[in-house]
């Protein structure tokens, strides 16, 4: 079975804790790439957010981790693309029931809203759960 690809980036907000999970899902197996910032100087989340989805939506990559510092925004930004359907996660629940229903491809949330050890769990089960189709599907495909 090929290794997910995974995209991540993060603006200042989200730059600590992008680079924690960033060698967590490393450590995991995946193959990840950074798509920056790469310093805690303020800047611009959807610059960062749109890398993400491009890469996506360009096949290079499977899925994507976006992180800010409530999440929200990145979401709102990643769920402005085609093809995109971008959750902003703050428990292991809702990331299985995104994957699982809605078949999520982007995972955001925030460094303000959530600790290392919650990340890590919510990365683990975004990756871990599959989308389960069936009637799902149907809706998706009316989105």
């Amino acid at each position: 079975m090929e290794k997910l690809k995974i995209a991540i980036a993060s603006d200042h907000g989200g730059f600590e804790l992008k680079g924690e999970i960033y060698n967590y899902l490393l450590n995991k197996g995946y193959i990840v790439k950074d798509f920056g910032t790469n310093s805690k100087d303020s800047c611009d989340y959807p610059i960062y957010a749109k890398k993400v989805c491009y890469e996506i939506i360009n096949g290079n990559f499977d899925k994507g981790v976006l992180i800010c510092g409530t999440g929200l925004g990145m979401q709102i930004t990643a769920n402005r693309f085609n093809q995109i359907r971008a959750v902003c996660v703050s428990d292991t629940y809702s990331a299985k029931m995104a994957r699982a229903h809605n078949d999520a491809n982007v995972l955001t949330f925030g460094a303000r809203v959530v600790g290392l050890g919650l990340a890590k769990e919510i990365v683990d089960t975004f990756f871990e759960t599959d989308f389960e189709f069936g009637r799902h599907q149907k809706r998706i495909d009316m989105i």
